[in-house]
């Protein structure tokens, strides 16, 4: 299981790297035409895309290392099957959250099946909007793999 949790932080490392470097470089780009009277007519579209995509692969990326904010104290204080219950019981919720936002992702990518970006429409909206079932499953695999820490008392460690 550490090896899995490893692989899945190295590759969500990566991804969020990777869409920090392209965000960087399309508002630079972005600016620097602006600047020079050719604004880019795709800039601002294609910034608020990655933008989401960081956000949401990103807080999978913090859910792994489980260092989201939190208010842990009530879990903290309880001991034995209490403390398994409660930390069981918020999991779920959470898991359980983002299994309806998968499914409400998926919503979305029917409705705007065929439908294209404003500004580039070569590219399907529903492309864009592809992150909100990704990311929410993500965010589940995070859970899951990141549970064992919290049954441990290892929440918010982050030290992986």
């Amino acid at each position: 299981m550490a090896k899995i949790h490893a692989l899945f932080e190295k590759v969500l490392t990566t991804v969020v790297a990777t869409i920090v470097a392209a965000l960087a470089a399309v508002v630079v780009v972005g600016v620097v035409f602006r600047k020079a009277g050719a604004a880019l007519v795709w800039y601002d579209e294609v910034a608020a895309i990655l933008l989401a995509w960081l956000t949401y692969y990103g807080a999978a990326l913090v859910a792994l290392r489980r260092a989201h904010i939190g208010v842990p104290v009530l879990v903290e204080r309880l001991q034995g099957g209490a403390r398994t219950v409660a930390v069981v019981i918020g999991e779920a919720a959470v898991i359980g959250f983002f299994v309806v936002l998968a499914w409400a992702g998926l919503q979305v990518q029917a409705a705007l099946a065929g439908v294209p970006l404003v500004s580039l429409p070569s590219v399907p909206s529903a492309l864009a909007q592809s992150v909100i079932p990704i990311g929410a499953v993500l965010f589940v695999i995070a859970q899951l793999l990141s549970m064992p820490d919290a049954l441990r008392g290892e929440a918010g460690s982050g030290d992986h």
